[in-house]
């Protein structure tokens, strides 16, 4: 997801109203606030990394996380911090408007010290990283006086209530969720740990089908509190598997022999078999499919899916970090910024969407292409289908059309429906608006539509269906955090969301706590998704995920131009049953079985450990009473043609 940002220098322009920290040094020790001559003021210390912020000293915030800063108005103070994590942070201190007051440039140096001096002044507020505003963020009080935050700024409207019923609770972290094809009474649940479990009708089977923990790479970043993105990440069941027994998964194993030197793991993809009863898997059955060398721990993509073509399809991240740039991240034809993987079709295969034939081999592969692969016979590695992702974690097919969610960076959240070749323009876009790699808060005014005529032609960069606001502003107004793909709904149980994609976003809160949200997007009216385009082909209102005996490719957007006026609205759905209506838990994927009915996969730890993984299913709910129904500010919940709500169209600033 997007905690782990890039080592760099970036600086920041800086307005009159801001004070700037001065770098003080490079040790790596405690560092401490500290007062300046003639200040009446304490002595504070703080480390800072994505986790939070931590006091040192004075004795009342020791060891705190994210203390509060108690000052004292008209004082002159002296903020000094050390980065302990070698990961992009600054120093920022908010007004009750939101703007910043006191800020800091960018560094990234492990063991870097920062320092700064400012008059404390009434209508300061908090203080965060502005990279990582969800995590490093504590509270200001100037003369005892706790100032409002800045009032987040709600662009997603409030819709439908829905109830969960939970089916399966102990599990650690799961992602994924799988139905064999012909198969209704069982359904398969991913734990990020390495174990792939069966849920029927009575609950979750204690022991799992199968067990690959021991062939993953350790999980928990250290310096990341635990976080990690690693670990066995996708699940796919051949289109035969009754007759074959056949099924695919996508794990993070530790380097394999060649890897390039200081690359984080090997992206696994892993061909195993059932036993004959079908009761669990054969672990030694696995057969190496492909390999990919991943230069750092997030960014992996994850899923695996079996298109109605019968061709494996394989979401692959740019290779993580931040921005797509620095090691193991190639240049790329667009000048304004560095990278990247994701224009890349070339050199290495992150930042796509592969597809690959797991039923015959190809000579030197234990794959074969498929003969209209959009690169075959041109300049490129073939196993790509659609380029420019940052991070395409969650894929999912309806009606020949593939549903992929590409978690972005500091500011849009997207879903894309992707045709074979689609460029789907990271890292000169995030979503809709031009992305900068020297400001990746700020977009840029403008940037190109397509590549140049000497790259594949002068391709289009294609905008996605879906976009929401991950961070409006460096003032960190923060409406999601990481897009999580869901599925088109074509169950039973919840008629009204019927044609609908429901999906959902990680944490509103990031780290901070569980606050993940369930969206439901719908296409506006007149376009070729939505049910008064009849005759047009697309949409969205059965199931074609892995059918045997379906020919043909994932067919994208239907006039091929995806996004800009074609954008979906989103509202969020209401959790009934709970005091607040919110789920209060991190969402960590969604599932889908033969009946269309839905399933949402949670936990209250944000890192792979503990046992609060949990999998509900989504059920219908009676709305209580004095239930919200629009926005803060009254925004109608209903669907308008042409607007979509919940997303931006306009021009980047």
């Amino acid at each position: 997801m997007k905690q782990n940002q890039r080592p760099t220098n970036r600086l920041f322009d800086a307005s009159s109203r801001r004070t700037f920290l001065k770098l003080t040094g490079g040790t790596a020790g405690l560092v401490g606030l500290s007062t300046v001559t003639g200040a009446q003021t304490g002595t504070f210390r703080l480390q800072g990394g994505i986790g939070r912020w931590v006091g040192q000293a004075p004795s009342s915030i020791a060891d705190q996380g994210n203390p509060t800063l108690e000052l004292e108005p008209g004082e002159t103070y002296r903020v000094e911090w050390t980065n302990i994590d070698g990961f992009d942070h600054n120093f920022v201190i908010l007004d009750t408007e939101g703007d910043e007051v006191v800020r800091t440039e960018v560094v990234s140096e492990q063991g870097a010290t920062q320092s700064v001096e400012f008059e404390a002044t009434e209508e300061m507020t908090e203080y965060i990283c502005e990279i990582h505003p969800r995590t490093m963020r504590g509270q200001v009080t100037v003369g005892g006086q706790e100032n409002p935050a800045p009032r987040r700024e709600v662009d997603i409207p409030l819709g439908a209530t829905v109830g969960i019923e939970t089916v399966a609770e102990g599990l650690t972290a799961p992602l994924a969720f799988a139905v064999p094809p012909g198969e209704g009474d069982r359904r398969f649940v991913v734990d990020q740990t390495g174990q792939i479990y069966v849920l029927t009708d009575d609950g979750l089977r204690d022991e799992p089908f199968l067990d690959v923990g021991d062939q993953l790479v350790e999980l928990g970043v250290p310096n990341l509190n635990g976080y990690d993105e690693r670990g066995l990440l996708g699940l796919a069941f051949h289109p035969d598997f009754r007759e074959n027994r056949r099924f695919y998964v996508h794990y993070s194993a530790p380097p394999r022999e060649g890897t390039p030197e200081d690359y984080d793991h090997t992206s696994v993809i892993a061909e195993f078999e059932a036993e004959e009863g079908m009761a669990n898997a054969l672990p030694d059955s696995e057969r190496t499919i492909l390999e990919i060398p991943s230069p750092q721990m997030n960014h992996d993509g994850g899923d695996v899916a079996f298109g109605p073509d019968g061709y494996l399809y394989i979401g692959i991240g740019d290779g993580g970090a931040a921005d797509d740039v620095g090691p193991a991240h190639v240049e790329d034809w667009y000048d304004v910024n560095e990278g990247g993987n994701g224009q890349d079709v070339t050199e290495n295969l992150l930042g796509s969407v592969l597809r690959i034939d797991v039923d015959s081999e190809g000579g030197d592969t234990p794959y074969g292409i498929p003969d209209d692969n959009p690169l075959v016979g041109e300049e490129g590695l073939d196993e790509h289908y659609a380029w420019g992702f940052r991070n395409p974690r969650s894929m999912s097919f309806n009606d020949g059309e593939l549903f992929v969610a590409d978690a972005g960076q500091n500011l849009y959240e997207e879903v894309d429906v992707v045709e074979r070749g689609g460029n789907y323009g990271w890292n000169v876009k995030e979503g809709t608006h031009c992305f900068s790699t020297e400001n990746p808060s700020e977009s840029l005014d403008d940037c190109p539509d397509s590549t140049p005529d000497d790259v594949r032609g002068g391709e289009p960069l294609l905008d996605p269906i879906i976009e929401y606001r991950h961070r409006e502003s460096t003032t960190a107004m923060i409406d999601g955090s990481v897009v999580v793909g869901g599925f088109v709904y074509d169950g039973d149980a919840l008629s009204d969301l019927r044609g609908t994609y429901v999906f959902g976003n990680w944490s509103g809160q990031g780290v901070v706590e569980p606050d993940g949200e369930i969206f439901v997007a719908t296409p506006p009216a007149g376009s070729p998704w939505s049910d008064d385009s009849a005759g047009e082909a697309g949409t969205p209102t059965g199931t074609a995920t892995s059918t045997p005996g379906e020919t043909g490719t994932a067919t994208g957007t239907p006039d091929g131009t995806a996004g800009g006026e074609q954008l979906w609205s989103v509202e969020e759905l209401v959790i009934g049953g709970t005091e607040d209506g919110q789920l209060n838990r991190y969402v960590l994927g969604f599932g889908r079985d033969s009946d269309g009915e839905l399933y949402v996969l949670t936990s209250e730890n944000f890192t792979p450990t503990g046992d609060t993984g949990a999998v509900h299913r989504l059920v219908p709910a009676e709305e209580p009473a004095g239930t919200p129904t629009g926005t803060e500010t009254g925004t109608p919940t209903g669907t308008e043609t042409g607007t979509p709500t919940g997303t931006s169209t306009e021009t980047p600033q």
